[in-house]
């Protein structure tokens, strides 16, 4: 009798899972026969996609270099001085060169301020910033400076820009400029934007025109002498040592000047304004002290002459200076800080205090405004220098009248609004623009900086994008043929040929390799490929060049020796690129005609290497086409076959459930007589021992 237990379909007894899955073996292969014939199938359609996909990229390259964009009309700007000017030539622009000058760019408006605190806080209000005929208005809560600049910059819509430039560690500039150039396109600040700008000393008031007091240093006097404490031996202040360069007047150490006002100034509101530093000089007692040793002669004199003053030299003497004569020292004065005072009509003088003009941090130098309102009858400016070790620099003083001043003008103008000044072949042109598209046809000029000397801008062909065309073209033709050769073929060696190839495609292109042997679509599409780029195109009589070869461009281009290799003997084109280049430099017009051309005069470019290429791989690659059709066909194969392979699938599914249940029955029988079987032999035992 057996032992255990025995489920019939689960127990495996009787060995029946091994037989059914071996008759399930047999029954399986029209399943796999038929899986693999649609990984075949999936195979060939990817295989023809890639095709496809090459081609498509190959046409893309070809309608390149014959379509209106075509590389060999574009061209390339040169300019002999890139610093100062640039150009851009659109396609239709003309070959050929031309002389600019440029006077000056086009400006904007760039005002910075003063220097303010870090922690400035601009105050709440409505903010309204002007460039020509825009604005943009901003109505701040009030805050930092450094989040009013960011609320600027957000709306400033390509019209404005503000910045906060560190002039120390705790002090700032804020620098508002207008993004446009031109002189119509001021920068204006109002409302609040304009009080803000005074108070950072940004802007100021605009002086209206002004009149500067002379320059001629022989036109001034020599101030009288005022010290604190007057020293015997200390020299008179003079005139004398006093110059100027037309702007700047230099008072050196005991100098000084009484500068005449004109008639009538002080009537209305006339200012006079000019500014003023100090700086430390070599100190004048030595040599005063020097001198007193010695006798003292009479000024030598001078000449003057239609403008021109020549002066005597000092005599010299071998006389000393009398035993009697007082030869008390002078001692160093550099702490007097009377330097300007207003001369009155009824000779007195009024004093002005130095102190009431802030030095300016960035420059060093005072500005000084004096209203005349506030010296009547004034009929002089004096400048003194009573010190022996300190030298004054002074501009030039002019006056205005401030009631006719015209607004606010920027107190640190880092540029202004003005328009762009050029010669174009000796003939002065404006522009509000740093960029001139309407002087030279088709050619947009972009003004940089003042020329030093003319520059000459050429328009010349793009011959290095010309080039780059056509050998991304070879490349896209080679990739095609190289993609047929191995579907066409079982020679491993077509692979190994393509040294670009990384691993991992190499691996694929091996899979692919002999796919479609049988296929002769493909090797003709190959030799009708390798007719059309080997073909003669005389687009003219006069054509020189008419095959692609005669570019550079071929099967065995590289070649010293007239052979062939079997790479080349694959139809794969190479480039030599010296004849290239030199075809691009002297044939370009026939190369560009050589891709495509109008044979009929209709303006349609209808013949050309470019042109029947296209149409040649457009007969593969369109809707409808070799591939399309083949990948339709592999298409309904695939789903005719997908639907077999789930029929099959079904099948095996009730196949197997069929034997599995036979099987199971089969077990239940042979358990049920193994019972019966037992029984027996139980039943027959009981009675041989009854027996006994």
């Amino acid at each position: 009798m057996a032992d255990g237990i025995s489920i019939p379909g689960v127990s495996n007894k009787y060995g029946t899972n091994e037989t059914i899955k071996a008759l399930m073996e047999l029954e399986r292969k029209p399943l796999v026969r038929e899986q693999e014939q649609l990984e075949k199938y999936q195979e060939q359609q990817s295989a023809w996609r890639n095709v496809s996909q090459k081609m498509s990229s190959l046409r893309e390259s070809v309608k390149t270099l014959y379509s209106f964009d075509n590389p060999f009309n574009n061209k390339l700007t040169e300019s002999s001085d890139e610093n100062a000017i640039t150009a851009d030539a659109a396609r239709s622009a003309e070959y050929g060169s031309f002389n600019i000058d440029v006077i000056k760019p086009a400006t904007a408006d760039r005002f910075l301020s003063g220097s303010i605190s870090k922690n400035f806080r601009v105050e709440e209000g409505k903010y309204t910033f002007g460039v020509g005929t825009q604005t943009i208005t901003i109505n701040w809560k009030g805050g930092k400076i450094a989040d009013f600049i960011t609320a600027v910059n957000k709306r400033g819509n390509k019209l404005i820009k503000a910045s906060l430039i560190g002039v120390s560690s705790n002090k700032k500039s804020v620098l508002i400029e207008s993004l446009k150039t031109g002189a119509e396109n001021r920068l204006v600040l109002q409302d609040m934007a304009l009080e803000l700008a005074k108070s950072i000393d940004m802007v100021g008031e605009a002086k209206a025109e002004t009149s500067p007091l002379s320059s001629n240093t022989a036109d001034y006097m020599a101030p009288e002498t005022n010290d604190l404490q007057p020293q015997a031996n200390m020299p008179e202040l003079s005139v004398d040592g006093v110059t100027s360069d037309g702007s700047t007047i230099t008072i050196p150490a005991r100098g000084g000047a009484d500068i005449p006002l004109p008639q009538g100034i002080t009537e209305g509101t006339q200012r006079v304004t000019f500014t003023f530093a100090t700086e430390d000089t070599e100190d004048i007692t030595a040599a005063v002290n020097a001198q007193l040793l010695e006798p003292s002669l009479p000024s030598p004199g001078s000449v003057d002459f239609r403008g021109l003053t020549v002066s005597n030299e000092q005599s010299d003497t071998l006389l000393a200076k009398p035993a009697d004569a007082a030869a008390e020292p002078v001692q160093p004065v550099n702490d007097d800080t009377r330097f300007i005072a207003i001369r009155n009509e009824d000779g007195t003088e009024t004093e002005v205090d130095i102190q009431d003009f802030p030095v300016d941090e960035e420059t060093g130098l005072r500005k000084v405004t004096l209203s005349l309102e506030d010296y009547p009858g004034a009929t002089s400016l004096i400048i003194r220098n009573n010190n022996t070790g300190k030298q004054i620099t002074m501009s030039v003083p002019e006056t205005y009248d401030a009631s006719k001043t015209q607004g606010f003008e920027p107190v640190h103008a880092v540029s202004t609004a003005d328009d762009a000044v050029f010669k174009y072949e000796g003939i002065t042109l404006t522009r509000p623009s740093n960029d001139v598209d309407d002087v030279v046809p088709n050619v947009t000029l972009h003004l940089h900086n003042k020329t030093e000397k003319t520059a000459t801008l050429k328009v010349m062909p793009d011959t290095e994008n010309a080039k780059n065309a056509l050998i991304t073209f070879v490349g896209k033709y080679n990739q095609v043929l190289a993609e047929i050769n191995v579907l066409t073929t079982n020679k491993p060696e077509v692979i190994s040929e393509l040294d670009y190839l990384s691993d991992d495609e190499r691996e694929a292109q091996e899979k692919k390799l002999g796919l479609f042997m049988g296929d002769f679509s493909l090797t003709n599409g190959k030799s009708s490929l390798q007719q059309t780029v080997s073909a003669n195109y005389r687009f003219a009589d006069e054509a020189e060049i008419t095959m692609l070869n005669q570019i550079g461009i071929s099967t065995n281009a590289s070649s010293g020796t007239g052979g062939y290799s079997a790479s080349q003997m694959r139809g794969y084109l190479e480039v030599e690129e010296k004849t290239l280049d030199a075809m691009l430099e002297t044939k370009l017009e026939d190369i560009k005609n050589l891709f495509g051309y109008d044979s009929d005069g209709d303006l349609i470019i209808d013949n050309g290497l470019g042109y029947r290429l296209d149409k040649q791989i457009s007969s593969w690659t369109q809707s409808g086409g070799i591939i399309s059709t083949k990948t339709a066909t592999l298409d309904k194969q695939i789903k005719s076959s997908n639907t077999k392979i789930s029929k099959l699938e079904s099948q095996l599914d009730a196949k197997e459930s069929e034997l599995k249940a036979k099987y199971a029955g089969m077990e239940s029988s042979l358990n049920s007589l193994e019972k019966q079987q037992s029984s027996i032999e139980n039943f027959s035992r009981q009675q041989s021992n009854n027996k006994n």
